[in-house]
């Protein structure tokens, strides 16, 4: 390893492993789920392990190794994204109003 060893090094319960371990052994795991589950296997093998050789070894790159090392160190674990991210819906889909459902009309009973 050339250079000091990596800024951030998080460490992982048992718990947090076994999750990590169960993502990578489902075949329909989210395939972002399943990366981040190897990375920090791979991190808790060998912690100051560089993020150049990481990035190679999963077929990422290092400024993807260094911003999940630092989420894990200063925001805690998480496999899965942030939510509220994307575009949010322009109208309620659960609406009612005029104009939604004019197809499909009640019986009368008349």
């Amino acid at each position: 390893m050339a250079g000091p060893p990596p800024m951030y090094q998080p460490t992982f319960s048992a718990a947090q492993l076994a999750a990590c371990q169960a993502v990578t052994r489902r075949q329909s795991a989210p395939q972002a789920q399943v990366y981040r589950a190897k990375l920090a296997l791979l991190l808790h093998e060998d912690p100051a392990r560089d993020n150049v050789a990481l990035g190679t070894h999963l077929g990422k790159h290092e400024n993807w190794v260094r911003y999940w090392r630092k989420i894990w160190a200063t925001e805690g674990f998480r496999l899965a994204d942030r939510g509220g991210q994307g575009r949010k819906p322009a109208f309620s889909p659960a609406g009612g109003g005029h104009g939604q459902g004019a197809g499909l009309r009640s019986a009368d009973p008349a």
